[in-house]
């Protein structure tokens, strides 16, 4: 399934009707889109497909009507952008959810809050089936679906909002990891500031965390653990049913942030005891500025709002709901449950290829994070000796990041990495590789033929790597200290 660039407008002639039934009188059809595989695709392998089979004879338009035919070509060969292996920072939309979309930024704008009349209820009920498909996704009922603007939103009224409705003189205790999200690490060094303590559990070298550490944490005064799904750096999974499990035991609520998770594994909240869930629409290949927050109703999970309004959303999230994003996102949860199980294997496959083509070609390549505990998708490399700031300069025709898209202006090394033990050298050399639905064999073996590429010269310049060669233990040095 191929990305989408709108291109054009149809032109209809008057008195026909356009795609959607309406008399044209010459005016504007509905946007025509080309789409574009995503880069790395060579010519011969473009495909075509006319459009004119959804705009059928009986539609109504004339055969002098503009039948528009929607080409498949490479982004990279003809728009010399680059390869797309940021996954984790962003996803690219897939075109079905634009198509979903557009309906609601065109005819149906209605505000989904005004109930006097059909505008709004249009919104009103594509809201509402949007929330039914989120919450089918997760295995949760429609009404314990929150909207929000994303999952940095999700998790701060998740984390903040529950600690601060529960507090009192024997309640002021909040789990967390090293680990996590920015926005969930800095969620709780506020409630810091508010006077709460926080526990923040280390991970094991593997990236996981210690269940029987986080039993031990849990005390009387503890309110909530919070641990993500699945790394945003790593793609470390945690044992989330077995999270779930002790914190209902010890009556704790449980929060995770799934961003990178949901429509990427299976995830049943019931079944995982989870109390409440962060969503990201632009993460599982919906539109960004929009995400969904799930929050338990039995038994009931309260939570204090950050933002007071017009108590929309069951008071939790005040705010007009965007209906197109919302219709995104329900899209968006839709394909990805239909597909996870495709999407998974296409992943996998692709890791696994690029993997093993690199670690065969360039010695001394780590691969972050256990395996056997991470998702596919996001592929965590250390090259050892090399910096990965030089390499990722290096490979410009590669769109990847060396961490998490929120940090990764910084040159401080990773601390998701140095929470797994990594040292400063190895941590500085780690580049995160994102694949997603849209990645094509093509751009994987373009990706591991410029990484072993840039990755051999960087290392003739290396005095260090210089060193290694001639049997040097690095480690061993003792280097002077100015």
């Amino acid at each position: 399934m191929p990305v989408g660039r709108r291109v054009d407008w149809a032109v209809g002639e008057s008195g026909a009707s356009d795609c959607s039934g309406r008399q044209t009188s010459g005016n504007l059809c509905p946007p025509v889109w080309q789409h574009d595989f995503p880069a790395g695709l060579s010519g011969n392998r473009a495909e075509h497909y006319e459009w004119a089979e959804q705009i059928h004879d009986d539609s109504g338009i004339s055969s002098g009507a503009i039948i528009p035919v929607v080409v498949f070509i490479s982004t990279r060969s003809v728009h010399g952008k680059p390869i797309y292996l940021d996954t984790q920072a962003t996803s690219i939309m897939d075109p079905r959810v634009i198509d979903a979309m557009m309906p609601f930024m065109i005819e149906r704008f209605g505000n989904p809050h005004s109930r006097t009349h059909q505008y709004g209820w249009e919104s009103e009920n594509a809201v509402e089936k949007a929330r039914g498909q989120v919450a089918k996704l997760i295995g949760a009922d429609p009404k314990e679906i929150v909207f929000t603007s994303g999952a940095t939103e999700s998790n701060n009224i998740s984390v903040k909002g529950v600690a601060r409705f529960y507090r009192n003189d024997k309640k002021r205790h909040v789990i967390t990891t090293q680990i996590e999200h920015k926005c969930v690490l800095d969620s709780c060094r506020s409630l810091e500031n508010d006077g709460f303590s926080v526990t923040y559990l280390p991970v094991k070298k593997s990236g996981q965390i210690d269940l029987d550490e986080l039993a031990k944490a849990i005390t009387p005064s503890t309110i909530l653990v919070s641990v993500m799904t699945v790394n945003n750096e790593i793609g470390i999974i945690q044992p989330v049913e077995e999270i779930g499990k002790i914190c209902r035991e010890n009556k704790v609520f449980f929060h995770t942030d799934a961003a990178q998770a949901v429509g990427k594994i299976p995830i049943d909240v019931n079944k995982l005891n989870i109390d409440l869930l962060s969503i990201s629409g632009h993460k599982l290949y919906g539109p960004k500025g929009v995400g969904a927050l799930y929050v338990r109703r039995r038994p009931r999970v309260r939570i204090e709002p950050l933002q007071n309004g017009g108590g929309q959303e069951r008071g939790i999230r005040s705010g007009t709901v965007p209906a197109p994003l919302a219709v995104g996102l329900g899209a968006a949860c839709e394909i990805s449950g239909q597909e996870m199980e495709d999407d998974l294997e296409h992943v996998t496959e692709l890791s696994d290829r690029l993997l093993e083509r690199v670690q065969k070609s360039i010695p001394h390549v780590v691969r972050n994070g256990d395996p056997e505990h991470s998702y596919p998708g996001c592929l965590n490399l250390s090259f050892s000796y090399i910096e990965g700031e030089s390499l990722l300069m290096a490979l410009k025709d590669i769109a990847l990041s060396s961490g998490s898209a929120c940090t990764s202006s910084s040159l401080e090394p990773s601390y998701v990495l140095h929470a797994l033990g990594a040292d400063d050298e190895l941590a500085h050399s780690s580049i995160r590789f994102g694949i997603g639905r849209f990645t094509t064999k093509e751009e994987i073996d373009f990706t591991a033929d410029k990484c072993i590429e840039h990755a051999s010269k960087l290392r003739e310049l290396s005095p260090l790597w210089e060193m290694v060669q001639e049997g040097i233990d690095i480690k061993s040095i003792k280097w002077a200290q100015h």
